[in-house]
């Protein structure tokens, strides 16, 4: 099976210093670029998060503060990534939730406009659980039968990651090759933002999808606290959410005009 593809996509995976999108950083980021012709590029960057990384976390991927030490950082290193991947789709595993918004914020915290609005993603974990329900080491052996000795590098769950949708697709005739399909299937629910605080109701209008106002449209509460804005926008909350905030209201402002 091989992806048929209209314009390239790129598969990524990161290691980081933790699981907060809002606060955490990137230490190690790969990607490898499927281009419509079925040629490949592919390549890592260690980073320099500019934190410590927790031991804990050390455990896990086994990148220390001494191996990224002498590493750029990742505003040093974002133009490359932004213009690998700009051209594309996106796929990971588990990277709706994670990866995507993570890389967002890294770019956004860089000055890189980064914006998904010509891109769709696929996230090869939602297709596995909604399919068999098991972990990227098991997808692999399931439906690679290969192991993934290499887990937690991010080069390695990278490449095994696009060889698990590649042996999906064969094994699933109701998956479409088509990544705009793919997308949709692997999409858990709608919002605007990818840490799923701004949502849609079924009108298509921006709704809080958290707090006291969950389920609120956006601009109502806008009307009636007009406050919460600047809360939110001073408060712990991704970039990329403040970001879509900042869009909703200035579109609000305009449409008064």
């Amino acid at each position: 099976m091989q992806l048929k593809l209209t314009k390239p996509i790129c598969f990524f995976d990161l290691e980081t210093t933790g699981t907060n999108v809002a606060k955490d950083r990137i230490v190690e980021i790969s990607i490898l670029k499927i281009l419509p012709n079925g040629n490949k590029e592919s390549k890592t960057w260690l980073v320099n998060p500019e934190m410590p990384i927790p031991p804990e976390v050390v455990a896990v991927h086994g990148i220390s503060n001494e191996k990224v030490a002498n590493e750029p950082t990742f505003k040093q290193l974002s133009r490359e990534i932004y213009t690998m991947i700009k051209d594309s789709d996106l796929a990971g595993y588990n990277s709706d939730r994670f990866d995507i918004p993570l890389l967002v914020e890294e770019m956004l915290r860089s000055g890189v406009d980064f914006d998904m609005k010509n891109m769709v993603s696929v996230d090869v974990q939602t297709i596995f659980h909604k399919m068999e329900q098991r972990t990227l080491k098991a997808a692999y052996k399931f439906y690679c039968d290969k192991s993934l000795d290499d887990a937690h590098s991010a080069e390695a769950d990278t490449k095994a990651t696009y060889e698990v949708l590649l042996s999906q697709l064969d094994r699933y005739p109701e998956l479409e090759n088509n990544i705009k399909k793919l997308s949709e299937f692997t999409t858990r629910k709608q919002s605007l933002d990818f840490a799923g605080f701004i949502g849609l109701n079924e009108e298509e209008e921006p709704i809080f999808a958290f707090g006291k106002h969950k389920g609120t449209t956006v601009e109502e509460v806008l009307e009636k606290e007009p406050g919460y804005f600047g809360w939110m926008l001073n408060a712990d909350f991704p970039l990329y959410t403040k970001k879509v905030l900042t869009q909703i209201k200035l579109s609000k402002l305009n449409n008064k005009l």
